[in-house]
């Protein structure tokens, strides 16, 4: 049986490859980054007029509807806000039916009629955009040419800034509906079945004698598991590279019983690529628990 020559050059490659250590910026404190690109409460309250961060409080709080007085309010320091974080362009970004991300993005600045660029932002802008439904699964609800949708801020979920190497964009959370009201993404069901399950829980708590009780929410939390594929190896393989999961191979002769699978130590270029994908979590308020091999 003859051996595999791009197996082999793959292994010589990972055997030979001594990555960078991982460190942190100097005088980076454990935590202090934490949500830092996160448009946060804590961040609200420092920017937003008293009375404008009481009304978008209670619409996260108690699921009030959102006063649009407070949008130019909320549209103005959140532009501020990231464009001191280094975003040049903001996206409102919704999850279609395609089961992907995604995302339009816009620049902050508009051209003024004296040759130079202004950089705005309106709270018109901010909650509501209108991007062509004909590019995702609509059901059929409309005519190709005339497929309209819509997106809607969701107030529920901050705002964050993602950095990139070729410049960092501001992410505005959102929905997206037809005109008509049809959910076209995957949460916006999620809302709506979390209004009905609160208006039910009020209405059970009522029962037991609580007098207007206040708007009931779930949490949950994802717990997410991955796999690393040296990239060696990855282009390797003509299924991972065109199919982007594994398609042929055969199974291991021993399941998760070896010692070395989930107890066992992490090897070195492994945990810098953790430390690396926990501290931009961690940028975001996503908090990352558990490292395991």
């Amino acid at each position: 049986m003859t051996s595999n020559p791009a197996r082999l050059q793959a292994i010589a490659a990972v055997q030979a490859c001594t990555p960078p250590p991982f460190t942190f910026d100097p005088g980076e404190e454990p935590g202090e980054i934490f949500g830092e690109n996160v448009f946060s409460l804590t961040v609200m309250h420092k920017r937003l007029p008293k009375s404008v961060y009481r009304s978008v409080l209670t619409t996260i709080e108690k699921s009030a509807p959102l006063d649009p007085a407070v949008a130019d309010a909320v549209a103005s320091a959140m532009k501020d806000w990231a464009l001191e974080k280094g975003a040049t362009h903001y996206a409102h970004v919704f999850y279609p039916l395609t089961g992907l991300t995604a995302e339009k993005h816009d620049s902050f600045l508009d051209p003024v009629g004296d040759g130079t660029a202004l950089a705005s932002f309106s709270g018109k802008t901010l909650v509501q955009g209108e991007p062509d439904a004909s590019s995702f699964p609509n059901g059929g609800l409309r005519n190709t040419f005339e497929a309209r949708g819509y997106t809607g801020w969701d107030v529920m979920s901050p705002a964050y800034v993602l950095e990139n190497p070729n410049g960092n964009t501001l992410c505005i959370p959102t929905i997206f509906i037809s005109m008509t009201g049809e959910a076209l993404d995957h949460k916006t069901p999620v809302l709506r079945s979390q209004q009905a399950m609160s208006a039910q829980a009020k209405r059970v708590l009522s029962l037991f004698g609580h007098e207007e009780p206040e708007n009931v929410v779930a949490f949950c939390g994802p717990e997410q598991e991955y796999f690393l594929v040296d990239s060696h190896f990855f282009h390797a393989r003509p299924d991972l590279l065109n199919a982007g999961r594994t398609l042929f191979g055969a199974k291991p002769p021993k399941g998760q019983e070896f010692d070395d699978h989930y107890f066992g130590a992490i090897p070195e270029r492994v945990l810098g690529f953790m430390m690396d994908t926990e501290r931009e979590l961690f940028k975001l308020g996503i908090p990352a628990k558990t490292r395991h091999n």
